[in-house]
Formats: structure tokens, sequence, C-alpha cells
């Protein structure tokens, strides 16, 4: 009911934002392989709140505990569940809201949906949500990284109306998280930073675009016609909370140009097919192309923000609301993580899937 994610490879989150803790549970990772809470534990703290001074100040140490699924340091075949306490919440900064509902948040419409809601935190459409996803991330990363040599790097691309210049070479992960915003320019980083630091003080809030890019993905990957590999990567990102767009190779831009100033023509390259140019993103026909794959997800400005704005009651009486509790200026730089762990939990799922209908049994060469 709309709380699992993926075919083979499958996860189920669940938990609220102030309730006892957040939890994952995922089904189909192949047995045998090594993990630990260490290398989880990395991924999770590169998402968890308070870990700068432009995200949210809420102090979680989102330490993870693996409760099912590891023996001796490896998987089991069974299914991986991992818990994530809460331990920091102040429920008493969201009284306003038990009867008040903030504009473009989620209460509103969780309120009409299911008749009622957990209105400390946000409840279930918060993002603290997310923590569960990254914790299955960090295991679908070392799938991809033990089963093949897929890298996937998502950076802050957009803050506001700040943009970086385009990077032609795969950054490293270490230049992305060389400054809070992880952003892989140092002089764009400054001014996102200084921007989102500004708006903090106003009480207000900024959106912006995440750039993600794999590379080393073999061609063939993505099932036509309904789970096309961009149509799954677009489910998957814009599952996330606050995501508004998506867009995979020129996107957009692509619409303002002709089929000759489009086309990706291809080329015989030490007998590789390859494509001259990538404006497809890495995908044809829903299906991997060995390019590399590229895309983009925006993110609008964070809902809640300390300033005071119409809205009104359960009862539909007219009334005015300032947020409190503490939340994201800009929830991009923190959804990196989130972005990349969701990229890996696709990508897996469609490797297993490619295996198990291609691989497995290849009549193609049989003699009838």
């Amino acid at each position: 009911m709309g709380n699992s994610f993926g075919t083979l490879f499958r996860i189920s989150t669940w938990g609220e934002s102030h309730g006892g803790g957040i939890g994952v549970v995922l089904d189909g990772c192949p047995p045998g392989l090594p993990i630990s809470v260490e290398e989880i534990q990395v991924e999770l703290d590169r998402r968890r709140p308070g870990q700068s001074k432009i995200t949210t100040q809420r102090k979680e140490s989102d330490a993870v505990t693996i409760v099912s699924g590891v023996f001796e340091g490896r998987t089991l075949g069974t299914p991986i569940a991992m818990q994530i306490p809460n331990s920091d919440h102040r429920s008493e900064a969201y009284s306003e809201m038990k009867e008040r509902f903030r504009p473009s948040h989620a209460d509103y419409t969780y309120q009409s949906k299911f008749g009622r809601r957990d209105y400390t935190g946000g409840g279930r459409s918060s993002a603290r949500e997310t923590a569960g996803r990254v914790a299955a991330g960090a295991i679908a990363k070392k799938v991809l990284k033990l089963g093949c040599t897929v890298d996937i790097c998502s950076y802050v691309e957009r803050v506001h109306d700040i943009t970086m210049p385009e990077m032609v070479e795969f950054p490293s992960f270490d230049l992305v998280e060389a400054n809070p915003v992880r952003c892989p320019n140092p002089a764009t980083a400054a001014l996102m930073e200084e921007r989102i630091l500004k708006v903090r003080k106003e009480g207000d809030s900024v959106g912006g675009i995440i750039l993600t890019r794999v590379r080393n993905l073999p061609p063939g990957l993505g099932t036509p016609v309904f789970d096309r590999l961009e149509a799954d990567l677009a489910k998957a990102m814009l599952s996330l909370p606050a995501t508004k767009g998506f867009e995979v190779g020129s996107g957009f831009d692509g619409s303002l140009l002709r089929g000759s100033e489009h086309n990706d023509l291809f080329e015989n390259r030490d007998g590789k097919i390859c494509t001259i140019t990538n404006r497809s993103g890495g995908v044809q026909g829903g299906i991997s192309n060995g390019e590399e794959l590229y895309f983009r997800t925006a993110f609008k400005p964070t809902a809640t923000i300390l300033q005071e704005q119409q809205t009104v009651d359960q009862e539909g009486k007219e009334t005015v609301l300032v947020g409190r509790g503490r939340h994201d200026p800009c929830v991009v730089p923190r959804a990196v993580p989130i972005i990349e762990s969701m990229t890996a939990l696709v990508l897996v799922d469609h490797f297993m899937r490619h295996k198990g209908q291609c691989d497995s049994f290849n009549f193609n060469n049989l003699q009838v």
C-alpha cells in the first residue's frame, strides 16, 4: 500500500518523524554479501540532521541496528531489517499544527485521505522517513560495488538561482563532500552556502537541483514498456519529499532542439558501439545504452518557514500560522545521499531483473 518499492530487490520503510524510530525491511538481497553496521552508518551520517549550520539543528545520531538478515558479517539471503531510533524530537513545537494546516505541506492532504494524521514533525510525510531508504541504499551500493564497476555520484548543481558551471569530468566523492552544500565547485558552493544562511536568517527557504551521474553502466538495463529505466528512476526520485521535477539527459531543454540537432549519432570506437554525443542521458527506448546515465531532480523550497502565513484550521476557519520546530532552510544538500541511495536501489533491482530474464536462459542461439 505505497510503502514498498522495488520488484526483486524490494524495500518497505516504516516509522514517523516523532515516533519511536524509523526503519526498513530489505528483501531480495543476495546471500553472502559482506556488510557491516559501520558501512551503513557512513551513509546515514551523510543524511542525518544537525551536520552543519545550513541544515536543521535537530540532533539525531541516526545510529542504525541490524535486526535480522545478517549473520557473522554476511547477508543470509533472508529479509534484512534495520531500525534507527528517534531521540531529539520536540513535539510541543507542533501543537499549533494540530488544528491548523501548514501551507504547501502534507497536513491537509493526509487529513483528507486518512481522516487523521500525526501532526508532530509531519509524521509519515516527514523527510525523516528517508533514513530507512538510505540504510537500504548502503547495501545496494555494496552490491553494485562488488557485483560490477558502476559508480554513482550525485551533487548539488543549483541552489535557488545560483548554478554551478558545467563539469565534464566525473567528480570524486571527496570533492563532493568537501563542503556542506555538496557542490563540487568550491566557488559556487560558497555562494550557495551564503544564500542558504541568508534565507535562514530571514525565516525563509529555497530549493534547488541535484544532478546524478552514473558511469560504467552496461547496456541492456530497463524493461519496456512500463518499467523503462528512466520511468523507474523518475518514480524513485519523485517519491522523495519536496521533489517537484525530474528530467533525464537533455530533458526539457531538448524539446527546443530539432531532431537533427538532438540525435546521438553512433560510432565504432575501438570495436565498441558508442554514441558521439549523449543527449539521451544514457537511456534510449527505456533501456541503458552503455553511455553515462545522468538525470536531474528538482526540489522545492522547504514548506515550513518561520514567517506568518495565511491558512485555515480543520473547521475551515481562516487563521494565520507561523512555522515552528527545526527545519532545513534548503533540503538539497542533505538530499544528495538519499538520491544516490534511491538510484542504487533502482539499478540493483534492474540488474537482477535483467539477469533473470536475459541471462539465466538465452535461446537466441538455439537451432530449431
